[in-house]
């Protein structure tokens, strides 16, 4: 089923991004200022602890009132902390406890603020039968942290059974955002959603957007989603066991005909234990690098593409998959698989221990498919 995503943006505060009509001239300064000046390192523009500006000033969100014993809605006094705020921003500490969120309002986080969790606390959704939530927003801002605790959904709970769109954090039309250290599950929908405001001339992708220790698991629809952005960097990240409502993967593209989804880097992640795909990619993807990330364990393919283009996948390990460990589908163009262990998978009509011949149940290639390239892949040995 197609993802529904909020595509109209809202009144942009004091501490909101840029103007739309700013970003040609942002984006032109940008690249004079990268031709003369800037080393050629600065090539990789990926940064697992990225610095994000944040104000100086930190509350507590027990100070406006927030229990955290489980049973009362603190949504409205953690959203008291949050915008009491300066337009400078600054942290909102939530101490250890239960704090239950009423996810049909959500908490909306300004700019240059961060949302400090102790490890042993948690966000946790209050049982609803809407068919849209969030636990946490951040739209139309810049340089936001969320980081530490647990968001937990209501997916054994939820008292309807339309729609597939709970999620716990929603980024969108938001620039240069870290989310580290959070662990996500038990959501109506995804765990996390990446992606843009408006459409068309009006659209206003997502940007520098770092998932850095995120665990994201036994979400009812996806680990993770991502429409429309760019400068995405995914790394030392986990997304398992999603299973519910199709399509059912640790990682979706799905931009649609919002618009595009480039510019983005998946490293040293586990993708494990989901009902559908690990990793999925649609049309509008391009310019995407897989490197050192495990596959396993899911019952699709390890990694499917249908019409994304120009990746790399490089140093992966994918085993015990139902389908092959990779799968590129339709158009998918110039992509090149090298140095990669892909053994034992399409389990679903083959043993996971027998030899069987690598190409066809660890990679499989369309015939539209084109300008595909492979080198040193380890596959499983052939039967002899």
């Amino acid at each position: 089923m197609m993802h529904l995503h909020d595509t109209q943006s809202s009144a942009k505060p004091a501490t909101a991004k840029r103007s739309f009509l700013a970003k040609p001239l942002v984006i032109a300064a940008s690249l004079a200022l990268s031709a003369v000046a800037l080393p050629a390192a600065a090539a990789s523009w990926w940064d697992a602890t990225p610095n994000i500006s944040i104000g100086s000033r930190t509350v507590n969100v027990k100070n406006f009132g927030a229990r955290g014993n489980g049973s009362h809605n603190d949504t409205a006094a953690i959203q008291k902390a949050i915008d009491s705020l300066p337009n400078s921003g600054g942290t909102v500490f939530v101490p250890a406890g239960r704090y239950m969120i009423d996810a049909t309002k959500a908490l909306k986080l300004h700019s240059h603020t961060r949302l400090k969790l102790d490890p042993s606390a948690e966000l946790r959704v209050i049982p609803n039968g809407a068919s849209r939530y969030w636990v946490v927003k951040v739209h139309n801002a810049n340089n936001v942290e969320i980081v530490g605790g647990k968001m937990t959904g209501d997916r054994a709970r939820h008292k309807g059974s339309r729609g597939e769109w709970g999620y716990g954090i929603n980024i969108s039309g938001s620039d240069h955002v870290l989310v580290r250290n959070v662990h996500l599950s038990e959501f109506w929908g995804d765990g996390m959603w990446i992606g843009a405001l408006g459409r068309n001339s009006r659209l206003d992708r997502s940007n520098y957007v770092t998932l850095n220790n995120v665990t994201s698991s036994h979400n009812r629809r996806q680990g993770l989603s991502i429409g429309p952005a760019q400068h995405v960097y995914i790394v030392n990240s986990t997304f398992k066991d999603t299973k519910g409502t199709l399509p059912e993967a640790g990682i979706d593209f799905e931009p649609q005909e919002q618009g595009p989804a480039d510019t983005i880097r998946l490293e040293n992640n586990i993708i494990s234990g989901n009902h559908g795909n690990g990793i999925e990619m649609h049309a509008h993807v391009s310019d995407v690098t897989f490197a050192g990330n495990t596959f396993t364990g899911n019952r699709g393919f390890g990694l499917m593409s249908i019409n994304a283009h120009h990746m790399k996948i490089h140093g992966n390990h994918a085993t015990r998959n139902g389908l092959a460990g990779l799968r590129m589908s339709a158009k998918t163009h110039h992509v090149n698989i090298a140095n990669n262990k892909l053994q034992y998978n399409s389990t679903r009509y083959m043993s996971a221990s027998s030899a069987g011949g690598g190409t066809s149940r660890d990679i499989q290639i369309s015939k539209k498919a084109y300008s595909i390239t492979q080198s040193n892949n380890t596959l499983s040995p052939k039967r002899k």
